[in-house]
């Protein structure tokens, strides 16, 4: 057995399987640049390793997997012109490509917090196990920053207009939800992720390790709400999504509010480059969909809204974004289509693995 020392992630080859610590449990393992070139780098390695079989990802202490990027630090740099941001985007999306075109198994064991980058490093891998504390969302409008790590290619595959829903509002989903909808391919009790390293570094079979663990308790939520999902959020516009809400009634009337008053929180910009996400999402394959997220990334830093919406929630913490547009309304499509147009020399390209 081989070890990294202590550092911000670890690796260790056991038997047939290549482990990965994100190991940052006070910062709720949240990814920065170190971590990403050191995930990508092991990986390439491991991908022409003839004793690694598959690579298993988990995250330490039991609070979190991921809770996304060092999103302060992203806009410490980027409010200094430092390149450093540019390349963590660049760099964090090329990482997900890998994962998602990987020769070999890649398994994530999920449990607690997994949200933005969390998701990047977990979703796009052939297998997701999820505990029961497993809390998934991707909440980035609410931070003027959009869906991203895969999220225009992975979202608008899930059922009916369900991704349109949660890239919008940041909602949050739970195991058995997950399971439903195809966001995990095995529920399990965060307790045997122990074991289940233990039988697929001693060359069980992915599929029938997860079968012989016991599988989290509860029941998905999301079946009843998916007709009213359907109904509001597979409009043609933000504004048709506020509105359709406004028009729901009877059991789903204090959900409709519910929801319509969280999107007016959001940032009215991200809202838009959100939707127009998921409408070309779907019809693009994984690679361009990270090249549009590069092209989006690139110009948010510039003129969007995330500096302000993570000084609203990280550091004067006032919780009063002062977003760039009054509200859905205010923004028009032509200002939406500069953020997906190309960067001709500076496109996202990706390495071999």
């Amino acid at each position: 057995m081989t070890t990294m020392e202590d550092t911000e992630v670890l690796f260790e080859a056991r038997g047939s399987a290549g482990l990965i610590m994100l190991n940052r449990p006070k910062a709720l393992n949240a990814l920065n640049l170190s971590m990403v070139r050191a995930i990508d780098a092991r990986l390439r390695a491991w991908a022409d390793a003839p004793r690694i079989d598959c690579v298993v990802i988990r995250g330490a202490g039991e609070k979190a997997f991921c809770a996304g990027g060092d999103i302060r630090q992203l806009r410490e740099w980027g409010l200094a012109g430092d390149k450093q941001a540019e390349a963590f985007y660049r760099e964090e999306y090329q990482l997900n490509a890998l994962i998602k075109h990987y020769p070999k198994p890649y398994v994530a064991l999920v449990d607690g917090i997994v949200m933005g980058g969390g998701v990047g490093v977990s979703l796009h891998g052939s297998h997701r196990f999820v505990g029961e504390r497993t809390l998934f969302a991707m909440p980035e409008t609410g931070i003027g920053f959009f869906p991203d790590v895969g999220a225009t290619f992975a979202l608008p595959r899930l059922p009916g207009s369900l991704g349109t829903y949660l890239a919008l509002t940041g909602a949050r989903l739970g195991p058995a939800d997950l399971h439903w909808c195809g966001v995990a391919t095995h529920s399990v009790a965060g307790a045997s992720f122990d074991h289940i390293i233990d039988d697929l570094a001693a060359g069980a079979g992915i599929d029938e390790t997860g079968a012989h663990h016991p599988r989290a308790a509860g029941e998905p939520t999301l079946p009843g709400l998916m007709p009213a999902i359907d109904r509001c959020f597979g409009a043609g516009s933000v504004k048709d999504v506020l509105a359709r809400l406004a028009r729901e009634k009877d059991a789903s009337a204090t959900w409709a509010t519910e929801t319509a008053a969280g999107l007016r929180s959001k940032s009215p910009l991200s809202l838009g480059i959100a939707f127009r996400q998921m409408q070309v999402g779907g019809h693009e394959d994984f690679n361009e969909c990270m090249r549009i997220e590069y092209r989006i990334a690139s110009r948010i830093l510039g003129r969007g809204d995330f500096f302000e919406g993570v000084r609203a929630l990280l550091v004067d913490k006032d919780n009063k974004p002062r977003w760039r547009h009054p509200s859905a309304e205010a923004v028009d499509d032509a200002e939406i289509d500069l953020y997906f147009a190309p960067l001709g020399e500076a496109e996202l390209t990706f390495p071999n693995a």
